[in-house]
């Protein structure tokens, strides 16, 4: 079910990786190498994803190769959102990629996030829907649309700053294909068209009453290939066990590249979820642990958790 493992999400973007506690990601790289390795022990055939990229910065990458991260992974990612929060225009995609290509070029680039949002206007996604899929279809290995689902004002975005990013925070709530009502926006009959080609990002929060909601849609879409996440956070919530199982089982007709991310308040060296850690390999035995569980190298049954 899982065929790729993608080793936490946006490190280089402050909102999900705090560069006051990790300025030159050289903890981040610590944890790459350490999960990168405990990944391929625990299933060598798991594709390991370098977190995607936002912004994507050709210099970030030489930096994570100089700490050695690079030999810990399979594939690199990139996430961009040009009409929405990048300063760069959308027809720049395949610029964007050959610029990574050209500082990575013994590893496939995945575009591991993509989307366009309808806060100004649904019109807008629509076009940038179509355009987008002209533009990366063909080019990438692979391409998540992010995302399904609108998020639902009352639940907030995982932000660093919240609020306080005015508009680009607001954006966060209108980046899905339907609406938090559940009604389809116009962009769904476009998405439909390319779901065989374009996977979908979609997070699914603890206990998330949207999950049967977004198989059965994903199948009427004809979707493939899912991108989803695993938090290490949740997973110290009583019954979380009982909810990754849930999450995974209903998710096991999908190709899915799960994202491990997301620290636990009282392992951080910050308490908070964008935190460096004070022992990296707790995330890494984290990464092992749900592999051992949902993509065992054998037939053997699902291990438990021992730590």
């Amino acid at each position: 079910m899982i065929e790729a493992a993608m080793i936490w999400n946006e490190p280089n973007n402050k909102s999900h990786w705090d560069p006051e506690v990790d300025p030159d990601w050289s903890l981040y790289a610590d944890m790459v190498i350490r999960a990168g390795a405990a990944i391929a022990d625990a299933n060598p055939a798991v594709t390991r994803v370098l977190g995607g990229m936002s912004p994507i910065d050709p210099h970030w990458v030489n930096r994570m190769r100089d700490h050695g991260a690079l030999d810990a992974v399979d594939v690199v990612a990139v996430h961009g959102f040009p009409l929405d929060w990048n300063l760069w225009p959308l027809n720049d995609w395949p610029a964007r990629i050959v610029e990574i290509e050209a500082v990575a070029p013994d590893k496939p680039v995945w575009v591991t996030e993509v989307g366009v949002g309808s806060f100004g206007a649904e019109e807008v996604q629509v076009f940038g829907l179509n355009r987008t899929a002209e533009l990366l279809i063909g080019r990438v290995p692979r391409i998540y649309w992010y995302s399904l689902y609108d998020l639902p004002q009352e639940w907030g975005a995982t932000t660093r700053h919240r609020e306080a990013e005015g508009s680009s925070y607001y954006r966060h709530f209108y980046m899905g294909l339907i609406r938090a009502d559940g009604t389809p926006k116009p962009a769904l009959d476009d998405y439909a068209r390319v779901a065989g080609e374009m996977g979908l990002m979609q997070w699914f929060h603890f206990n998330d009453p949207r999950l049967d909601d977004a198989v059965g849609w994903m199948k009427r879409l004809g979707v493939k290939q899912l991108r989803t996440g695993l938090s290490w956070a949740d997973s110290f919530r009583p019954n979380a066990v009982d909810w990754f199982d849930r999450q995974m089982e209903a998710l096991g007709d999908f190709d899915v590249t799960v994202t491990f991310c997301f620290t636990p308040e009282h392992l951080g060296i910050a308490p908070h979820h964008s935190s460096a850690v004070h022992d990296p390999q707790a995330f890494a035995d984290f990464c092992a642990w749900m592999i051992d569980r949902y993509a065992p190298a054998s037939a053997a049954q699902p291990v438990a958790r021992t730590a």
